[in-house]
């Protein structure tokens, strides 16, 4: 994607939008290491996720990585945003919206009707600015009538991951 025009911080150099590769995984492991949910992951690690990421968003200011998310998609049907991090020292300067609009605007993107994301309900102030919306989970289902949605997940028990050595 091209660079994008500067963001409008005041104290530092404009920022820049590009994607990022598996190359960047030096400067993405640092960001993550600012964040204490994410500080537990390698170089190595996010080299191989940044491999299998569809769309991998990064802001650049004063010469590093600022911020980044990652897009998981088939381009088709379903987009969801993860691993959403803006550096501490830079947040409240606009740089999480340039981030998220690029993420929206993103040209790989456009095919899929929406995009979704997980946050947390302090955040969703923040993401109703650059155009999320929280999803009411009750839907209307085909054999009549409403259902909740449920938010599920399975965790693999660590000794039967692939990754063990």
């Amino acid at each position: 994607m091209p660079p994008s025009p500067p963001s409008s911080s005041s104290t530092s150099t404009p920022a820049t939008v590009r994607d990022l590769t598996p190359d960047d995984a030096p400067a993405l492991t640092a960001l993550y290491e600012e964040y204490e949910w994410w500080d537990d992951r390698d170089e190595t690690a996010v080299r191989d996720a940044l491999c299998e990421t569809a769309v991998a968003v990064g802001v650049e200011a004063d010469g590093r990585l600022v911020a980044a998310a990652r897009v998981l998609t088939d381009f088709t049907y379903y987009a969801t945003v993860y691993d959403v991090i803006v550096a501490a020292d830079r947040r409240g300067e606009g740089i999480g919206e340039t981030l998220m609009r690029a993420v929206v605007d993103h040209p790989d993107l456009q095919s899929v009707a929406g995009l979704s994301l997980l946050c947390r309900r302090g955040l969703v102030p923040y993401y109703e600015t650059v155009g999320f919306e929280p999803f009411d989970p009750e839907l209307e289902i085909p054999e009549g009538g409403t259902e909740e949605l449920v938010r599920m997940t399975y965790t693999r028990p660590a000794d039967q991951r692939g990754d063990e050595d």
